[in-house]
Parts: C-alpha cells; structure tokens; sequence
C-alpha cells in the first residue's frame, strides 16, 4: 500500500496529555490557543468514548490517539468506534496505534510486528483510511511499515536526533508526529526532580532504552534515575524561548509535527501552553 499523497493537517504543534487527565474543557482551551491536535496519551479504549467527547466539546481542531493499543483494543471494534467519529466530525479524528510494552503486557506480547501488521490488514478491510491512521514507531522496521501502511508515525520518548533518523528511515513523504516532554521552569534542581520523577517508568521500558541507547545515549546515561544530562536532553526545562528552541529541533531534524507534553503531567498545563503558543505565534492550523 503506497503512502497517501496528501498528509493529514495536524499543525505544527499539537498538544499531549494523557487520557485519565484529559478533559473536554483542556481540549477547548487548547483550540483557543491555537494547537493544531489534541493528543490522547495512554491507551484509550476501543470504544473511543473521550475522542468523542473532545470532538463534541471542539469545533476545528485534530483529535489523535497516541496511542491506541492493538492488544487490548480490538481492531474490529476500534474501526467501528473510527467511523462513528468519521460519521459525526468528518476529517477530524486521526487514529495512532501502537504495540506498547512488553514489560506491561506480559505473555500476550508476542511477535509484534506480525501482530501489528494483522492489526493493519484489519483496519484495512474494515475501511479506516490509510491516510488517517498512524503507527507509534520507534526502529527502521516499524517506521518503513508506518510510511507504508499508515500516514506516517508518532514516535514517544525521543529527541530530535531520532527524527532525524526517522526521516531518513521513510523519507519526505510520510508524516512525523513527534512527542516532547518539557518542564517549565528555571530552577535545576526542581526541574530535575520533576523530570527524573517522570522518566523512572519509562527507562525501565526495554523499547525505550534500546531506541536511546541507539540514538545518543549509552546505559550509565540511563541507569540508577538518569545523569543530569540525561534528564536535561529527555526533559528540557527552562525559560519559553528555551523550550521552544528544543520544539524547533525537531522541527529543524524532519518533523511535521510537534505535540507538546508539559510536566509535571498532573499540574495545569495551559499557563505554559499558552507562552509557547505565543512564542510560536499560533493562531490557526497552520
């Protein structure tokens, strides 16, 4: 299947939050703002039930999963819930789908690629568009498979230089949605405890780790709660103009698409969102 000639228009930024702290109300204020995408982090069920409460509360702006997960979601009913979004808020629902984690889905996680590719042949002969689906994709094989079957990827806990790598891995055609975690604030010490708070579950994840360590990191970057300079690349903190200078990497490395996660993830993320709203000039998809 040939990648779609035309990319969904997610804006240049998006806007990321985990599911359980998402609210229609955060949707509604990040439209206001001017984010192209709302993203839903976590595994939302396959009855899409808050996608369809963020579409219903909103007007114009994207809502995506990040990310549907294919082993506790099944296909058949995840394409039903999609064209039932389709139905009532045409062209405004993308589907992100991905295999999350060994380490937390135990002895049904086998063989994941194969897995995914069936969860794709599903998607396809239950009709959810190509162009409207993407992959959580982190190495060549899954991101050759993303810019095949899928509008392009979404890729979670990484840095500019994976875009990179992602870029070149599918070239220019296929779309990079990519997540990037950032603490507001000028204080080292605070901004490291937030951040190294936040990343003790996921260097323990074996996907993570073997992606970083492949892309600028070595183990004792990672190991015993991350070196300081870890924690400042994989969650920056700083001034806006700072914050925004590491969105514009990834940017500047081959994405089309930034989605922004402010930490720490339970307090208000709108007061940041707003500055780098302003510091990007938001004021419509763009």
């Amino acid at each position: 299947m040939s990648t779609p000639a035309v990319k969904p228009s997610l804006g240049r930024l998006g806007f990321w939050r985990g599911g359980p702290l998402l609210t229609p109300e955060i949707a509604v204020a990040a439209e206001q703002l001017g984010y192209g995408t709302v993203w839903i982090g976590g595994s939302p069920a396959a009855d899409l039930t808050l996608a369809e409460e963020l579409l219903n509360a909103t007007t114009d702006i994207k809502v995506a999963t990040g990310i549907v997960n294919i082993w506790t979601a099944p296909a058949e009913e995840v394409a039903a819930s999609f064209h039932r979004l389709e139905k009532a808020h045409p062209g405004r629902f993308v589907l992100g789908i991905g295999i999350g984690h060994r380490e937390s889905q135990g002895d049904i996680y086998q063989k994941p690629f194969s897995a995914l590719v069936d969860y794709l042949d599903v998607l396809d002969a239950e009709g959810v568009p190509t162009d409207r689906r993407m992959i959580s994709a982190l190495g060549p094989r899954t991101l050759r498979l993303a810019a095949e079957r899928s509008a392009g990827t979404h890729p979670y806990m990484t840095t500019p230089t994976h875009t990179r790598f992602a870029r070149a891995t599918i070239g220019p055609d296929a779309l990079i949605a990519v997540e990037q975690r950032l603490v507001p604030g000028l204080d080292a010490d605070s901004t490291r405890a937030v951040g190294r708070k936040f990343l003790s579950r996921y260097l323990a994840l074996s996907n993570y780790r073997r992606t970083l360590e492949r892309h600028g990191f070595t183990a004792s970057d990672l190991d015993d709660g991350a070196t300081d300079e870890a924690v400042d690349a994989l969650t920056p903190h700083g001034t806006t103009a700072e914050l925004a200078a590491v969105v514009q990497g990834h940017l500047d490395a081959g994405a089309d698409h930034v989605c922004v996660q402010v930490l720490p993830p339970k307090e208000n993320p709108i007061p940041a969102s707003e500055q780098l709203a302003g510091e990007f000039g938001l004021t419509t998809i763009t």
